[in-house]
């Protein structure tokens, strides 16, 4: 399979930095991280979502955007995505990021989902979220850009299976689903191989992070134990990626594997390297 790393999980290389790490790790394809790092967290020390290097300024024009074709192009990689953080219903946002990936030529972007906080009903985001597929797929036809709902914790897209719901009516050639297995330990959690089988032509991309839950000191409001989902390096959490390789082999995957570690456990360079590494052992 091939091999891609989204810039978010390398917020201390510039992007020119990024490609040649990438390069000599032997990936692919990168995923840009499409975000503006606000003028106070410049000076900060680098993090995956405040002052991250790696990241594609979304008014950076033409010539920002010509750069990061040519850095791709010059260590014989590909730019496969540029990830914003939309949210469901931005359609003048989401032509905004379409048009940036056609300048820097990739193959996907992300487009919004919508959160889950109790305060809306699930109907009523899952209308809106139709609402805005409905526009967003024309465009994705027009700039020849696959736009991808994400699997991701905290949204109405949880699940796998979420997910097919909201993509069932559109065309699998305009609109598909990231699917992430490390979001889903947070929540969301399906059998891997169940869901890789509902979402059939849907499943477009794979994010591979890890999680484990962890039991805090602290307790809830009626006593009860009280636990939270931290981030934790490829094989130290609770997704069992040779499993869930297996199974996208199974169900015919044959596209990217897109690495976003957040875990902080191995400096960026490093990290790629055991990435590709642990991937090509099981290949």
């Amino acid at each position: 399979m091939k091999l891609s790393i989204f810039t978010v999980a390398t917020p201390d290389f510039t992007p020119e930095q990024l490609a040649a790490s990438a390069q000599k790790a032997g990936l692919n394809s990168i995923e840009w991280r499409y975000k503006e790092v606000p003028k106070e967290l410049k000076d900060d020390k680098p993090s995956f979502w405040g002052n991250n290097r790696c990241s594609i300024t979304p008014d950076g024009g033409d010539e920002h955007y010509a750069q990061f074709k040519k850095i791709t192009e010059q260590y014989g990689l590909t730019s496969l995505s540029v990830t914003p953080y939309l949210t469901a219903g931005d359609v003048e946002g989401t032509e905004k990021v379409l048009y940036a990936a056609q300048k820097i030529g990739a193959q996907f972007i992300r487009i919004g989902g919508a959160s889950y906080d109790r305060k809306r009903t699930h109907r009523e985001l899952f209308e809106q979220s139709l609402a805005y597929m409905t526009e967003v797929q024309p465009l994705c036809k027009r700039y020849g850009i696959k736009g991808l709902l994400e699997t991701h914790h905290g949204t109405i897209a949880a699940s796998a299976s979420a997910a097919y719901q909201l993509c069932a009516k559109f065309d699998p050639d305009y609109i598909g689903v990231l699917y992430d297995p490390g979001n889903m330990v947070h929540e969301g959690f399906e059998n891997y191989r169940m869901g890789m089988e509902i979402l059939g032509p849907y499943l477009a991309h794979v994010h591979i992070k890890n999680a484990v839950w962890l039991q805090t000191p602290d307790l809830e409001t009626d006593g009860s134990t009280k636990w939270k989902a931290v981030w934790k390096p490829l094989l130290q959490g609770i997704v069992p990626w040779k499993q869930v390789l297996e199974d996208l082999e199974f169900v015919g995957y044959d596209g990217y594997l897109g690495l976003e570690d957040f875990s902080g456990e191995y400096a960026s360079d490093e990290m790629m390297q055991r990435f590709a590494d642990y991937i090509r052992s099981l290949a």
